[in-house]
């Protein structure tokens, strides 16, 4: 049974930062894509990042360009997000997912795990 449990969240301060991780079991994920999403309460579910199985090509949204990284350890079956210089709006649950067949399309999802950035 694939599991994809997230880490990380938590309060933290508008200009801070949290590093979220997703470590993923049930089995190995060495050659799928990995991304982020975020859902804010009232709005959609809606892409953050995402990185493809080698780690040498990812995408970001315009809204996270520059303050946000992911990368992926692949020993580990895990991937993670960076999040710096963090914003009010930014506020949201973090879900992390696995793309079977690319950066397009994702077959697993996580359960997600809170942000929150006061003001």
């Amino acid at each position: 049974q694939v599991q994809l449990v997230e880490s990380g969240g938590g309060l933290v301060q508008a200009g801070g930062s949290l590093r979220l991780s997703c470590a993923a079991s049930g089995r190995t994920f060495s050659s799928a894509a990995m991304g982020w999403f975020r859902q804010a309460p009232g709005k959609e579910r809606e892409f953050v990042a995402a990185i493809d199985w080698s780690g040498s090509n990812t995408r970001s949204a315009e809204s996270v360009k520059g303050r946000f990284t992911i990368s992926r350890d692949n020993a580990k079956n895990a991937v993670y997000l960076q999040l710096n210089n963090l914003r009010p709006e930014d506020t949201a649950v973090y879900y992390c997912a696995v793309g079977l067949h690319g950066l397009a399309r994702y077959d697993y999802w996580g359960q997600g795990t809170q942000v929150t950035v006061s003001s």
